[in-house]
Order: structure tokens, then C-alpha cells, then sequence
């Protein structure tokens, strides 16, 4: 009988953590999300951070959702990773949903650590990375940019100046959050076909609801992610990564697939071309840019529900921006197979 490898481990935590996802009471609450997940990696898994081709990645990152309705949704991000040379890569992130004109922020930041030390086969080309991730959520609302129904009238329409009795006992809370993960890739070059995968999960405190009814105690329910895919060297200069993503929080999940196609135009310039597909919600074209040492992506969500038909221009857009620090000592650009892009 032969000796169970790091991949057999990998494989079975994945299988047990896909059931553990599926036996979890329900509780609804979904979390900020980008569909350029690929360039702001550690709000998807911990375990991806510092899986880059450079010694730092820097990324800015900006959506806009259903701008058919006024102000409705608007989500910033930063992020920064580094490698360290030490099996240990570090990160951080922090990402702010904002919606009606500010009357509402959703602040999420955290850092992160992944060791990267389990390697195996030849030349340790085939890497799994196991990480945790720490840091604070903050919910905060301004009372003043509410409208209450006692500000209504019949007669004259809206007053802002008109009382109300509805008071908010508190309009800002903080407090801690961790998540964990794990991730694997094979990073042989040379390959025709290169695999990537992992699983994580979010909120592991599960943090109770400030907001939440007196006597309820609602808690943030934990948001679990699992995602692959695989780089397939079509040609010498021309790449295409099928990919899936699964993510499930209390009631509501998110089911994600598409491919993009990578071209080297020369050493220096790579056009990325592709689209994901949410299932049951949108389509989002995809188009990037690598030109040296930055990676400019746009993409545009184009929504196909039944409730983006009701809402009118329910789609989102996105824009990102990341700068890669790279080796001093690299033999050649694509020798780091990585396991995003």
C-alpha cells in the first residue's frame, strides 16, 4: 500500500469541509464580494496570499453595483501581500461597502499570514499553503441621512425637518473577526495543464449582531469558499484558466464559473480576455491588461435575475489596479506558475 502524499490530505480536507458546508444551520447574511476575485485574492482564501511571480503585490480595487439605483452599493479595496523568503507570506486587506450616500458602511480589514512550507514532488514544484486570517468588521450608520415614514406627508411630501421616533440605541460597533484556509497548486513548468485549488471560511467567531432586535442575538454566520481551476498551455505564448468558485453564507450561496484566455503579446505586455458566469444572477466580461511590473482590469456584471429586471440597471462595474514588486532573481518570467493568472 503506498503512503498517502500531502495531496491525498488536501483532497479528503476538501471533501470533508465541501459536507461540512452542507449539514450548517441556515442564517442569511452575505458579505461584500468582488467578480474580479483573481486580483484581490485574500478575501476569497487567506492561503492565496503571496502566491504572486515578485517579492510584494500591491491592488486597488473599485465597485460600483446596480447603478440604475441611486446610490445604492459602492465597495473600495485595498490590499498589499508580501513573500518574505521564509515559507511565510504576509498580508493585509481592507474593503468598505457604503450605500445611500453613506447612511450605511460595512468596513471589513484584516491580516493575514500563509505558511507555505509543505512542498512535494520534484523540485517541491507542487506547494500547499495553509493560512489565518485576522482583523476587525465595523457597521456603522449616520441617523442623519435616513428618511422615516413620519417624515411623510400626504399633502406636502417629504420633510426632513419633521421628528421621529425611531431611535438607534447605537450607530457604530467593531469587533473581531478571523477566518483560515488552505490551497494548493501545482507549479511545474512546462506543464500543459497546471491545477489550483483550496477551500476557507470567514467569521469563524461568528460576531453577534449589534444591530440585530432585542432578545434575538443574531450572529454573523460563516461565509465558506472553495474554488479551482487549471492553467492550460494551449500554445508557447497563449494560456486559458477555466475556473469555479462555491460560496456559502447562511441561507445564500453564490455559484461562479468562466475562463479567461492569457496572450503574451511580448516580455513585456499580456492581454487577458474572458467571462465568469454567476449562476442565476449575471454575466461579467472581462478584459486586463499587463504591461511590466501592472495589471489594469475592467469588468462589467451583466445581471440576468429576475429581481435586476424589477430594480432596472441592476448591473455593477469594476475596476482594478495591481502592482507587482518583482525577484531580483528570476530566469525567466513565466517560470513561477501561479495559481490565478
Amino acid at each position: 500500500m503506498q503512503r498517502s502524499t500531502p495531496l491525498f490530505y488536501f483532497l479528503l480536507f476538501t471533501l470533508v469541509a465541501t459536507l461540512f458546508v452542507g449539514v450548517q444551520p441556515v442564517r442569511s447574511q452575505v458579505d461584500p464580494h468582488f467578480s474580479q476575485y483573481y486580483v484581490y485574492p485574500m478575501a476569497l482564501n487567506p492561503a492565496l496570499t503571496g502566491a504572486i511571480d515578485g517579492d510584494y503585490r500591491v491592488t486597488a480595487i473599485y465597485r460600483n453595483q446596480w447603478s440604475g439605483i441611486s446610490s445604492a452599493f459602492a465597495t473600495p479595496g485595498l490590499s498589499a501581500d508580501f513573500t518574505t523568503g521564509k515559507n511565510l507570506n504576509i498580508g493585509m486587506n481592507v474593503m468598505n461597502q457604503s450605500a445611500a450616500r453613506g447612511a450605511y458602511n460595512y468596513l471589513n480589514g484584516y491580516v493575514s499570514l500563509a505558511y507555505t512550507g509543505l512542498r512535494f514532488g520534484t523540485n517541491g514544484n507542487h506547494q500547499v499553503a495553509l493560512a489565518l486570517s485576522g482583523g476587525i468588521i465595523n457597521r456603522r450608520f449616520n441617523p442623519s441621512k435616513f428618511e422615516y415614514g413620519e417624515q411623510w406627508n400626504a399633502s406636502t411630501g417629504y420633510n426632513p425637518a419633521a421628528p421621529s421616533n425611531d431611535i438607534l440605541n447605537a450607530s457604530s460597533a467593531s469587533t473581531f473577526d478571523a477566518g483560515a484556509g488552505i490551497a494548493y497548486f501545482d507549479g511545474t513548468p512546462g506543464k500543459k495543464a497546471n491545477v489550483f485549488a483550496g477551500v476557507s471560511a470567514f467569521h469563524l467567531t461568528t460576531p453577534t449582531d449589534p444591530f440585530s432586535a432585542s432578545g434575538y442575538d443574531e450572529k454573523l454566520p460563516v461565509r465558506y469558499a472553495a474554488h479551482g481551476g487549471v492553467k492550460l498551455a494551449v500554445a508557447d505564448k497563449f494560456s486559458l484558466i477555466p475556473n469555479v468558485i462555491y460560496m456559502r453564507q447562511g441561507t445564500a450561496q453564490e455559484v461562479m464559473a468562466g475562463a479567461y484566455a492569457q496572450l503574451s503579446a511580448n516580455e513585456k505586455t499580456d492581454l487577458l480576455l474572458g467571462a465568469n458566469y454567476r449562476l442565476g444572477d449575471a454575466v461579467s466580461p472581462f478584459v486586463g491588461l499587463y504591461y511590466q511590473n501592472m495589471l489594469l482590469g475592467l469588468s462589467y456584471d451583466v445581471n440576468t435575475s429576475n429581481l435586476g429586471k424589477m430594480a432596472g440597471n441592476a448591473s455593477s462595474f469594476e475596476i482594478s489596479l495591481s502592482l507587482f514588486g518583482k525577484k531580483k532573481f528570476t530566469p525567466e518570467r513565466h517560470h513561477f506558475i501561479c495559481p490565478r493568472l
